[in-house]
C-alpha cells in the first residue's frame, strides 16, 4: 500500500509530465513545423502547366536545365502539372529533353491527379517522373521560400 506522500509525488510528476508534453506539442515539436525557416534561396522550382511545346523548349526547359547545369541554383525541380503532363506523354522530343534534364540532376515531379485525369500516369512513371500528390509539396516549397517560377 502506497503512502499519501508517495501518491502526492507521483501526482506531481504526472502533472509536470503533462505540462511538459503540452508545451512541446504547443511549440510544434511534433516532427513537422511550418514555422522553421531555412535558407532555400539556392533552390528553384519551375511549375510548368502549359501544353505549348514552343514555350517548353524555348523557356521552361532552357532555363531549368541551364540553372542546374551551370549551377545557377544548387537544386532545381521541374513540376509537370496539368496540360503539360499530356504533352510530355505524347511528344518524344519533349521526352528527350526531360531525360537530359534528369541526367543533369533536375528533379522531375508530376501531379498524380492531373496525370490520372489525362490518362498519362503510367507513361510519366515510365519516363522516371516522381508522380505524386503535388498540393502539399508545392505549398511546402512556397512556405519554405524556394524560388518558384510558373509557366
Amino acid at each position: 500500500m502506497e503512502s499519501e506522500e508517495g501518491n502526492r509525488v507521483k501526482a506531481k510528476h504526472i502533472y509536470l509530465l503533462a505540462v511538459t508534453l503540452s508545451f512541446i506539442g504547443f511549440m510544434g515539436f511534433n516532427g513537422y513545423s511550418q514555422d522553421i525557416k531555412t535558407d532555400n534561396s539556392d533552390k528553384l522550382v519551375v511549375l510548368w502547366t502549359s501544353d505549348n511545346p514552343e514555350l517548353a523548349k524555348s523557356m521552361v526547359f532552357m532555363y531549368a536545365h541551364n540553372a542546374k547545369k551551370f549551377k545557377w541554383f544548387n537544386e532545381v525541380t521541374l513540376i509537370i502539372w496539368g496540360p503539360s503532363a499530356k504533352l510530355v506523354a505524347e511528344n518524344e522530343e519533349i521526352q528527350k529533353e526531360i531525360a537530359q534534364m534528369k541526367e543533369s540532376g533536375v528533379k522531375i515531379e508530376s501531379c498524380i491527379a492531373c496525370a490520372v485525369m489525362l490518362g498519362v500516369e503510367n507513361k510519366l512513371r515510365q519516363l522516371g517522373c516522381d508522380v505524386k500528390g503535388m498540393g502539399m509539396p508545392l505549398t511546402d516549397y512556397l512556405k519554405q521560400n524556394y524560388k518558384v517560377l510558373s509557366f
